[in-house]
């Protein structure tokens, strides 16, 4: 078979920890793939993996000579982007996840829209899929494709055409872009990726989200997992400030702040007066009524009708546990530095 060189050439990095559960369903939807396997090259930069990892993927590095195994000492995923980057000989470089599977067309998609539309980055729109199918579960998965809680982040609420977008899931960068903006911040364990698209637009580069680009995300649906990794997330929407100079985030990542906030200011001056007691009340109830009104709304789209009982739990844990993380993430820049990078919280 002739080499398909009229393709660019195609660097997919995956940043990779202990995914022994998702890794092998990651790899086989890349696999299957349509495009030309002599102009791709998939880098797994594993963090030093504690389980089964390595051991899978090695067998697939033995099996596909364009899938390999790069090694993350550090074991944060900027620093794996960053070590995929600076080996990728692609003109066209992917940032993928270990907990997503991908459609057939994924690849020739994101080359070819951002060649169409001369983006800078491009990608497409996650479909959210609970990894337990309990109804907690389930309920998770609905809430963190709402609007209520993600608000307009497009990739995970959808869109009905291609559009200009300040973020995107992963992305499809031209190599262009790393060379001039640089690579990823290090310091961020997390939002390294809302980070670095800001840099992106601040330079006057474009990110196009494409609705016929489809991924499919194994959200965390264990109920502690999900408050926890919820809790952290909102740490890590104003902690950035101290390595960034700047919240690498949109106004949508502080809302939960906001609204927590005022709960907790309201509660602490009811004391005080009747008048914050009476506010308080005013913003947890707007709030509750807000909450059920869409509970209710989506138990009667899906046909779900203890969605009425779940998705208000779901929605709450999201709200609270995220906005009480950004308010640790505020009292931490006000602590000296004790941490050592790659802890999370």
């Amino acid at each position: 078979m002739k080499p398909s060189t009229s393709k660019p050439f195609v660097s997919i990095i995956i940043p990779c920890r202990n995914e022994e559960k998702f890794i092998s369903k990651c790899l086989d939807s890349i696999i299957a793939n349509d495009y030309p396997k002599d102009r791709l090259e998939v880098f797994v930069v594993d963090g030093r993996s504690e389980d089964s990892t390595r051991q899978i993927l090695q067998s697939y590095g033995d099996a596909h000579e364009y899938i390999a195994l790069l090694d993350n000492p550090k074991k944060i995923t900027p620093c794996a982007f960053n070590i995929g980057i600076k080996r990728a000989k692609g003109e066209v470089i992917i940032l993928m996840g270990a907990h997503s599977t991908y459609k057939a067309d994924y690849i020739s998609k994101c080359v070819s829209y951002l060649h169409k539309y001369n983006a800078d980055n491009v990608g497409g729109v996650w479909r959210i899929v609970s990894r337990n199918e309990t109804r907690l579960g389930k309920a998770i998965a609905q809430a963190m494709s709402h609007p209520l809680c993600v608000g307009p982040t497009y990739y995970r609420t959808g869109v009905d055409r291609p559009r200009w977008v300040d973020t995107v899931f992963g992305g499809c960068y031209k190599r262009e872009v790393f060379e001039r903006i640089g690579l990823f911040n290090e310091k961020l364990v997390h939002s390294q990726d809302m980070e670095f698209n800001l840099r992106l637009q601040k330079a006057g580069r474009k990110i196009l989200l494409v609705p016929d680009i489809i991924s499919y995300y194994y959200i965390r649906s264990d109920f502690k997992v999900f408050v926890k990794h919820t809790f952290v997330n909102g740490v890590w929407a104003i902690y950035p400030i101290r390595f960034a100079n700047h919240a690498p985030v949109s106004w949508r990542h502080l809302v939960p702040l906001l609204f927590v906030s005022s709960l907790l200011v309201t509660s602490a001056l009811s004391f005080l007066s009747y008048w914050f007691l009476w506010l308080f009340g005013l913003i947890l109830g707007s709030y509750s009524i807000l909450t059920l009104y869409f509970s209710l709304k989506l138990a009667i789209q899906k046909r779900e009708a203890l969605y009425s009982v779940t998705l208000p739990v779901a929605f709450s844990a999201f709200h609270f546990c995220y906005g009480l993380g950004s308010i640790w993430g505020a009292i931490k820049l006000l602590l000296p530095v004790q941490e050592k990078r790659g802890k999370h919280a």
